[in-house]
């Protein structure tokens, strides 16, 4: 294991997890959706841009998460996320069957996480990477803190940080749309 700098440009995926990575954790649940259990969550789109244009730069993206919901799921359909475990009680499963599925070495592998359901995972890819608002026991085996907090540009400072290593950003600038538009 080399220094961060050096490891990123080795990376070929990037694992998120939702609630305090991909938003800042506050969630409202939606009163007509009690069966579904859905909730209104707040997205940086930012955060959304670096992830839909490193799919369209060929990386591998997955989210592994606790969270649920009809507007969850929509979201990450807009951004092109294919590899999606929602409501997932197992996450190193989702992870391990998301590296075979795309025969990926976990030493060249990103898990961005927050809190506690994500230690195991973080422990077993090569780049465990937190937001900076992340709970104590994660930012202690992470490689990399982000100086933004989940919610408010982690997952770009990362995706742009990954991608300037590899010389791959910013090559296309016509946008990324994965959803048509109505």
């Amino acid at each position: 294991m080399g220094n961060f700098k050096e490891d990123i440009a080795h990376v070929r995926a990037f694992v998120l997890d939702v609630d305090g990575v991909l938003t800042d954790g506050g969630i409202i649940p939606i009163p007509s959706s009690a069966p579904t259990g859905d909730f209104l969550r707040k997205f940086n789109a930012k955060d959304g841009y670096a992830v839909s244009y490193a799919l369209k730069m060929g990386y591998h993206v997955a989210v592994i998460t606790g969270g649920r919901g009809e507007m969850l799921a929509h979201r990450l359909k807009m951004l092109g996320v294919k590899d999606a475990w929602l409501d997932c009680t197992d996450k190193i499963a989702a992870l391990e069957e998301f590296l075979t599925r795309h025969s990926l070495n976990p030493q060249n592998v990103i898990y961005i996480g927050d809190d506690i359901p994500d230690l195991e995972c973080m422990r077993h890819v090569g780049i465990p990477v937190s937001p900076a608002d992340a709970a104590p026991e994660i930012i202690d085996i992470s490689r990399y803190v982000s100086q933004f907090n989940g919610g408010h540009g982690c997952v770009r400072d990362v995706i742009e940080q990954t991608l300037r290593a590899q010389d791959t950003w910013a090559l296309h600038t016509k946008g990324v749309t994965h959803v048509a538009s109505r």
